[in-house]
């Protein structure tokens, strides 16, 4: 059986996602154009080799709309006959399309494809998509009658119900940004990051790393989501989660080329990685960003693997409280959860991100020689992927 395979894996670096930040001024589309292309310049590929890019995009409207990535692949310069697709799983959307690009080389259907990932958190906003409508539809509201509630909610419903405290939080914040300085500081980003051309000059560092947070300082800050009505549905809930112990609004881009080992070694190309596993499952929609769990005991299930041959796990750091929930649920080792910092640092570019983790878990395990990776991303609505990689 064919192996699919990791030759290269990019991204930006993060731009906080306003107007000002360092990425605000480019086109989405533009972005990722730039992340596809020096994807395939770094390894030399022919892009007209490529059979299929399948890119992730949350916020599908204004700039971000008529199938991003279709712009995106021909924005960079790859020929017309190259198709495009952008699917949507919430956070976890490039996450997903690794999978579906892994997959569809397993099967057969493709020899050579590109799963990336983009969001322009400044230029299209979140919840943009929606414009103040309700897009669940009756069924949905009759189905859960007290209502769902937003994702900062949800996150202060597990902190509850894994009694996770305030300190605890904050200082599971600051050792992100701490892990993310010292990994920068060192050039451990050096070989993930393409540095971004704008008007002001190269941008090669991350925004969103704030050198020097502690969990002092964090804790002036107050909770973001208060609401006293569901004060009183959820009386657990005593309101810990803020904007600094959780992942800011991000500009970025991310890419990871996939293909069988066979092709790989017909064009001379030496992978950084192969897919082992892949797990999706649904959760509970009203905690919604549980998912994490089953789907991680669901992967290494069915991937023969314990937690302990593990040696690096990127939980995605949406809220403190859902890599907290995930590291107690599993007795999971603290040193190997998201050792180079996570997006309460590194940001979340909703779309993009599933492949920003993929990137920066391929060059941990390639700098670090550690053979297995896991990856678990929480997504809107209940639902949540994991993959294992084997480095090669």
């Amino acid at each position: 059986m064919t192996s699919a395979v990791i030759v290269d894996a990019v991204r930006t670096p993060s731009g906080r996602g306003k107007p000002g930040g360092q990425l605000s001024a480019i086109h989405p589309a533009a972005l990722l154009s730039h992340t596809l292309r020096t994807l395939v310049d770094r390894t030399g590929i022919d892009p007209g080799l490529v059979d299929d890019v399948i890119g992730g995009c949350v916020g599908q409207a204004g700039e971000q709309t008529a199938n991003i990535t279709r712009s995106a692949v021909l924005g960079a310069g790859f020929p017309e006959h190259v198709p495009a697709t952008t699917v949507d799983r919430q956070c976890g959307s490039s996450q997903q399309a690794a999978h579906f690009a892994a997959q569809g080389v397993l099967a057969g259907a493709y020899d050579i494809a590109i799963a990336c990932g983009v969001e322009s958190m400044s230029r299209v906003p979140m919840g943009s998509a929606a414009l103040g409508r309700d897009p669940f539809g009756p069924a949905v509201a009759a189905r859960y009658p007290e209502g769902l509630v937003n994702q900062g909610v949800a996150a202060e419903l597990i902190a509850a119900r894994w009694k996770l405290d305030r300190d605890t939080l904050d200082e599971y914040a600051a050792r992100s940004h701490a892990r993310a300085w010292a990994t920068a500081a060192s050039g451990g980003f050096a070989a993930e990051i393409v540095p971004v051309p704008t008007d002001k000059g190269n941008v090669t560092a991350d925004e969103t790393v704030r050198v020097g947070t502690t969990p002092q300082g964090l804790a002036g800050l107050k909770p973001a989501f208060r609401d006293e009505t569901l004060s009183a549905r959820f009386p657990e809930i005593t309101w810990q989660v803020t904007p600094g112990n959780s992942s800011p609004l991000t500009d970025g881009a991310s890419a990871v080329l996939i293909m069988s080992e066979e092709r790989a070694e017909a064009l001379g190309l030496r992978p950084k990685a192969r897919f082992h596993t892949f797990a999706v499952t649904g959760s509970d929609p009203l905690l919604m960003l549980t998912g994490v769990i089953p789907a991680t005991h669901m992967v290494l299930e069915r991937s023969g693997l314990s937690l302990d041959a593990i040696d690096a796990y990127e939980v995605n750091e949406a809220f403190a409280p859902v890599p907290l929930a995930w590291q107690r649920e599993f007795g999971a080792d603290p040193e190997r959860l998201n050792p180079r910092g996570g997006a309460i640092a590194l940001g979340h570019p909703l779309g993009a991100s599933g492949t920003r983790l993929l990137t920066t878990l391929v060059h941990h395990l390639q700098a670090t020689g550690g053979r297995y990776g896991l990856q678990t991303m929480c997504e809107g609505g209940g639902l949540a992927n994991a993959t294992v990689i084997e480095r090669l």
